[in-house]
């Protein structure tokens, strides 16, 4: 049996690993989707049901969803072996990996501004998942909490689908981002869950009620990713999912699952403190990256 020292390191390092082919799936999925060898192409507000289709003859998107296939596999390994409150965060780092590869591609120099945001984002990550790695706990997987976190999930994915009737698609991409983080958001802690579950050996109808609302979170989320791909360039998308996901990921764990229960109130103050810098270099590099302040011009 190895430390459970050891075993959270290696959790950090398969969600390191996710994060990495997290961008790179977002840089493949975003150029098939818009098509950047066409620079002056106008962006869409929505994709049609026939535009999504197409997506799977390209080989480009393809590649892109082998690759979130593959942070999928990592993330579900990492969140198996350490609690979701140090895991969830890592997946900021995948803004930084997009923004350093989306500016090799289009040979765009990095400022200072942008440097010490990345710098920020970094240190914030660092201190949270290093917080939580000495203070967080793997709790039992109950069926009141079970029923939290399906029942939010479903209510959610009502007010998704009303969303959308009621704009007749026409939601801008912020709505698609922010909507999609949320998705994410849930998708990580109903796999905490599902996991926790198993391992429990509650293989009932809670359970399965739990799986099916992982598909339908994971489906409707990837399908608001695709459609803010067609509306902004991906290091916005990345932003806006390293804000919602962790935020709403380690909120579920902290108030439903209770991953920090054991933690003192200098360690919970030590939370908000790193989480809010993370938060703030996020925002910080969405707003003054190169490439974004020009997209935005």
């Amino acid at each position: 049996m190895l430390p459970p020292e050891l075993i959270r390191a290696i959790a950090i390092l398969l969600a390191i690993m996710g994060a990495i082919f997290l961008s790179l799936g977002a840089q493949f999925q975003n150029d098939a989707v818009t098509e950047h060898h066409v620079p002056k192409r106008i962006r869409i507000k929505a994709l049609r049901f026939s535009q999504i289709v197409d997506l799977l003859k390209r080989p480009r998107w393809l590649a892109g969803t082998s690759f979130m296939v593959l942070a999928a596999l990592f993330q579900l390994s990492a969140l198996a072996l350490a609690p979701l409150i140090v895991v969830q965060p890592i997946g900021a780092l995948a803004l930084i990996i997009t923004s350093l590869l989306n500016a090799r591609i289009y040979k765009v120099k990095l400022d200072g501004k942008t440097l010490g945001s990345i710098a920020v984002i970094l240190l914030g990550v660092a201190s949270f998942v290093s917080l939580a790695a000495t203070s967080a706990i793997t709790t039992e997987m109950s069926d009141q909490k079970l029923l939290q976190v399906v029942g939010i999930m479903v209510l959610l994915l009502a007010v998704f689908a009303f969303a959308f009737a009621w704009s007749k698609g026409n939601l801008g991409p912020l709505s698609y981002i922010v909507g999609a983080g949320v998705l994410y958001g849930f998708t990580a802690s109903l796999a905490k869950v599902v996991i926790l579950r198993v391992y429990q050996g509650d293989y009932n109808l809670l359970t399965l009620f739990a799986v099916l609302a992982l598909l339908a979170a994971t489906f409707l989320g990837g399908w608001f990713v695709q459609n803010a791909y067609a509306s902004g360039p991906p290091d916005l998308v990345i932003a806006g999912l390293t804000v919602v996901d962790p935020a709403i990921a380690v909120g579920i764990g902290i108030v439903i699952l209770g991953e920090a229960a054991q933690a003192d109130v200098a360690q919970v103050s030590g939370f908000a403190i790193a989480g809010a810098i993370a938060m703030a270099g996020v925002l910080m590099l969405s707003r003054v990256h190169p490439q974004l302040v020009g997209d935005k011009k």
